[in-house]
């Protein structure tokens, strides 16, 4: 496949960024298929964000090992971890995506 550089708009800032031939080989060789929405200032600032949010210390009312979670717990005995929150999930029919009688 024959890649060109290409200009997009970021959605955060509205700011105009280039998005490089090998970028684009990159994402195509990781299987992903949408392009970046972010320019790369925006994407710094929200991964920035989110290595540098607070954690909270919580014990796993499944299994009972000690985790963290990026939210303030009620309770901290009442959540689980990553592990277990995982399990659950995977366990867990999806809702229907049409509602009843269409």
């Amino acid at each position: 496949m024959d890649y060109q550089d290409k200009t997009l708009n970021c959605k955060e800032c509205t700011k105009e960024f280039v998005w490089s031939a090998g970028e684009q080989k990159f994402y195509n060789d990781k299987g992903l298929q949408n392009p970046p929405g972010r320019c790369p200032d925006c994407r710094k600032k929200s991964k920035d964000k989110k290595a540098n949010r607070t954690m909270y210390s919580i014990i796993c009312k499944e299994c009972g090992k000690e985790g963290q979670v990026p939210f303030e717990p009620r309770n901290p005995n009442d959540v689980l971890c990553a592990e277990c929150f995982a399990k659950s999930r995977a366990n867990t029919p999806a809702p229907d995506q049409n509602p009843p009688g269409v």
